[in-house]
């Protein structure tokens, strides 16, 4: 088993073919799809022949990117996953994904694993941004990004290709719903900064702006 890293509750390991009854449920859950798909039921084949393989498939430009089965560690339980990979159109920005199961809502799985993804890519990855987008009704995303330190970037409307085209769902239309993405990000600078001591400290003469 393939381990990019542990938290305190979390393994984040890669994907296998053994995994496609917990993709299968997962993204069969219509709550859980709710934002992505609007719901709708995802067939065992696409799991098994579209999605699985892409989850598994070992990304060339760089050994921490691409799919992490997210597992907890006392139960050995799937809850979830993590993507972390560079964007198509930016390729200089890392897009941090993640997708859990009912169960694990509330938790604050999302939020850990998230936060050690961002930790190690500043730290040992070279990354100087990470971004990650949501729908606009999806509140509980949008917190998660706002506890990992992300800040609104800018709303847009996806394209009907863009859902057509998505390798981390399924879907059967090719209208845009009502509604715009959001996009959040975060700067390796701005990570960096509270470290120093943060702005107040800064004017007050109590941190080294070194």
């Amino acid at each position: 088993m393939q381990v990019l890293l542990e938290t305190e509750r979390l393994v984040l390991r890669r994907f296998t073919e053994a995994d496609v009854d917990h993709l299968f449920a997962l993204d069969n859950d219509p709550e859980v799809m709710r934002y992505i798909n609007g719901g709708t039921p995802t067939p065992r084949e696409v799991i098994e022949n579209d999605i699985l393989p892409g989850f598994i498939h070992y990304d060339e430009r760089g050994p921490a990117y691409g799919f992490w089965a997210a597992v907890v560690k006392i139960t050995g339980d799937f809850v979830g996953w993590f993507s972390f990979r560079p964007k198509k159109d930016t390729p200089h920005e890392i897009e941090l994904g993640y997708r859990f199961r009912k169960i694990a809502w509330g938790k604050g799985y999302a939020t850990e694993g998230a936060q050690a993804l961002i930790h190690k890519s500043f730290t040992e990855l070279g990354v100087q941004c990470v971004v990650a987008t949501t729908y606009e009704e999806n509140l509980a995303s949008r917190r998660v990004m706002g506890k990992i330190g992300m800040t609104f970037r800018r709303a847009f409307r996806p394209t009907p290709e863009d859902l057509m085209n998505s390798d981390t769902s399924y879907t059967t239309f090719d209208e845009v719903w009502d509604g715009d993405d959001v996009e959040y990000a975060l700067e390796r600078s701005d990570w960096e900064w509270p470290e120093l001591g943060g702005l107040d400290q800064l004017l007050d003469g109590r941190a080294d702006p070194r």
